[in-house]
């Protein structure tokens, strides 16, 4: 016999990040209790989203159609690609920076121990738009934890090996730090004073 739909439906809203027991709890009361209808709407928009929201062809980030808009865009400057661990990082340069080149969205950073190598990052694509010559520099906006910085000097390898110019931002970023929480001053100044990598 299926556990009650109450309980399914506190169960289910805890595999998102940060919601325990309690929090789920919460939530599922107050849509029942007071936003039937906003709860309706989320399921509706959810169900919607899990269907048609992909993958862009060509960065990876989140889109209903083969590009993105960044991606489908003219007027961007091709020859810079800013390579970040996720969308949420995208969306934060792109608020906190004059940054008007394209990106790739890994989805993740190298974490062997969790099964995460270069094919899960997608490298065999990121290396394949580096072939096709268009790109002069890399700008590497990986974390700065443990797994981010072996994601950078990974990246850095990569861009060099096609000869094309890797850079990571500069001072600012706290060690350990998650680049979407960083305030948009630090991150602008960081992505402003980016470096080269070396070897």
């Amino acid at each position: 016999m299926s556990a009650p739909l109450l309980d399914q439906l506190i169960e289910a809203l805890r595999v998102l990040p940060g919601v325990g027991q309690k929090t789920a709890q919460r939530m599922a009361y107050h849509l029942l209790e007071r936003e039937r209808e906003g709860g309706e709407k989320l399921s509706s928009l959810l169900a919607q989203a899990m269907e048609r929201i992909g993958h862009c062809a060509q960065c990876r980030d989140f889109s209903e159609s083969e590009l993105c808009a960044t991606c489908a865009n003219n007027s961007r400057e091709r020859s810079q690609l800013c390579v970040v661990e996720s969308p949420a990082d995208r969306l934060a340069i792109e608020n906190a920076t004059g940054f008007r080149g394209v990106y790739f969205v890994l989805q993740g950073r190298l974490s062997p121990l969790d099964g995460i190598g270069p094919r899960e990052l997608g490298l065999e694509l990121l290396g394949q738009r580096l072939d096709a010559g268009e790109i002069t520099e890399m700008i590497i906006a990986t974390s700065a934890t443990v797994e981010g910085e072996a994601t950078a000097h990974y990246l850095a390898q990569l861009a060099r090996a096609r000869q094309v110019r890797p850079s990571r931002l500069a001072q600012g970023l706290p060690l350990g730090g998650e680049l979407e929480f960083v305030d948009r001053g630090t991150l602008s100044h960081a992505f402003g004073t980016r470096s080269e990598v070396r070897e």
